[in-house]
């Protein structure tokens, strides 16, 4: 789908503005208006999810709306929990590789561990993130480009946390210190 620009329209259709880029899965922009003010939108995904988890992806992209902020959010309404997850189903296939390649196009990437959810995929993604550094930060650089909200409870809570210890992942409590981790590194403060 390339060619597809977008302004920001997450899931709430209500969210509005002229300054944030807003990619939602599987578009792919001609052009990334925000590139070292980018961030990737990992973690749990259900809707059915009590409290703040049950829309932390809308709430932090309204949070950043005013912004000059591109954000890859990989929810998508159109998803279906009966899609194959092998390599020859496209739909499925095109989902994984949309979130491969954004996760290292942002400058940024979000993991959020609700508690009340396994979130297997999103340990991955801590995985695969966790040693990357953040731009800027030079060679040597502690400060990785993941940034992590684990919920209390959450089911791998310890393991989490030991890994953000490891390499130097900021963990933040909910959405309002999420909003102003991604404003200060990306100098919006």
């Amino acid at each position: 789908m390339a060619g597809n620009d977008t302004t920001m329209s997450p899931a709430p259709a209500s969210v509005t503005s002229t300054t944030s880029q807003f990619i939602p899965a599987p578009l792919r922009p001609s052009h990334i208006h925000h590139p070292t003010r980018s961030v990737f939108l990992a973690g749990s995904t259900s809707s059915s999810l009590p409290g703040p988890s049950s829309d932390w992806r809308a709430s932090l992209a309204s949070s950043l709306a005013n912004y000059q902020v591109t954000i890859f959010d990989p929810a998508r309404p159109d998803w279906d929990a009966s899609w194959r997850e092998s390599a020859d189903f496209a739909p499925w296939k095109e989902q994984v590789q949309w979130e491969l390649d954004m996760q290292e196009a942002a400058a940024a990437v979000v993991v959020w561990f609700a508690r009340d959810t396994k979130a297997p995929v999103s340990l991955l993604e801590l995985g695969l993130v966790a040693r990357q550094r953040a731009a800027g930060d030079g060679e040597g650089a502690r400060r990785s480009k993941a940034v992590v909200v684990c919920e209390e409870g959450f089911w791998k809570e310890g393991n989490v946390r030991m890994v953000c210890e490891r390499f130097g992942v900021e963990v933040v409590d909910g959405v309002g210190e999420l909003v102003g981790c991604l404003k200060e590194r990306f100098g919006l403060v």
